[in-house]
C-alpha cells in the first residue's frame, strides 16, 4: 500500500506567498486548496476533508486567529498558524485557541516542511502506512473523517481525545510514558502537567464506553491500547 496523500488548505491573502507555499508543498507530493482569507477557509473545510489547513494570522474579512476559533467548533484539523509577528502572547494566543503550531514569517521551506511534517506525526501517524479505517468490532473509527464510534453509536471526541486513540490504534501494544503521550499529542514546547494526560486518558475511556477497557494503565510507566482484552 503506497502512501496516502495529504491534502493541505494554503489560506493567505498575498498570492505571492500562497504561490510559493503551495510549490514548495506540492514538489513534496502534498495535494493542496488555497483560500484568500478566514471566511473562504472555513466554508472549504465545511465542504471538503483536509488533513492540515496552514492559515495566515493577518487577513482581510476574517483574520486567522478568528478563523481558527470559528474552525474549532466544528472541526479537529490540524492548524499551523503562520504570522509576521513574532510577540510571544500573540504566539501563546494563538495555540490556546486551538492551532496546533505557530510559525513567523519569514522562515525556510525547510523548517515549514518540518513543522508540516511533525504535525502529521502527531495527528495522522504520518510515517506509518495505515488503513483509512479501523474495527474491533465494538470500536470502529473512520480515520480520514476523524468519526468515532462503540456498536454503532457514534462517540463525540475532542481534537486531543482523537489524537490519542489515534495514536494507540496506530502502535498497538506498545507502552507510552505520560511523558511521551504529552509530547506526541500536545507537542514538546506545552509546558503542561503530566494529569493533564491522566485527564484524558479516563475521560476518552469513558466515552469509548465499552471499548474503554482497550486503553490499559501499565502501572509505574503509562498506557497502552489493546484491543483483544
Amino acid at each position: 500500500m503506497s502512501e496516502p496523500t495529504f491534502r493541505v488548505l494554503v489560506t493567505d491573502d498575498e498570492e505571492q506567498m500562497r504561490d510559493l507555499l503551495v510549490s514548495n508543498l506540492e514538489k513534496e507530493g502534498y495535494e493542496t486548496v488555497t483560500a484568500t482569507n478566514g471566511l473562504e477557509a472555513i466554508d472549504l473545510l465545511k465542504e471538503q476533508s483536509f488533513h492540515l489547513v496552514l492559515l495566515d494570522v493577518m487577513m482581510p474579512e476574517l483574520d486567522g486567529l478568528t478563523a481558527c476559533m470559528r474552525i474549532r467548533e466544528f472541526s479537529n484539523v490540524p492548524i499551523i498558524m503562520l504570522t509576521a509577528r513574532s510577540e510571544e502572547l500573540d504566539r501563546i494566543h494563538g495555540l490556546k485557541i486551538g492551532a496546533d503550531d505557530y510559525i513567523t514569517k519569514p522562515f525556510s521551506p525547510r523548517e515549514l516542511l518540518a513543522r508540516i511534517e511533525a504535525t502529521l506525526r502527531r495527528t495522522h501517524n504520518f510515517s506509518k502506512e495505515q488503513e483509512a479505517t479501523f474495527d474491533t468490532g465494538v470500536l470502529s473509527i473512520d480515520i480520514d473523517g476523524r468519526a468515532v464510534s462503540v456498536k454503532g453509536k457514534t462517540v463525540n471526541l475532542t481534537r486531543k481525545e482523537f489524537d490519542l486513540l489515534y495514536l494507540f490504534i496506530t502502535n498497538e501494544e506498545k507502552v507510552f510514558s505520560r511523558e511521551q503521550l504529552l509530547d506526541q499529542i500536545w507537542g514538546t514546547e506545552y509546558h503542561g502537567n503530566l494529569r493533564t494526560v491522566d485527564t484524558h486518558i479516563k475521560t476518552l475511556r469513558l466515552k469509548l464506553g465499552e471499548a474503554g477497557g482497550y486503553i490499559q494503565t501499565v502501572w509505574g510507566i503509562g498506557y497502552k491500547f489493546e484491543a483483544t482484552v
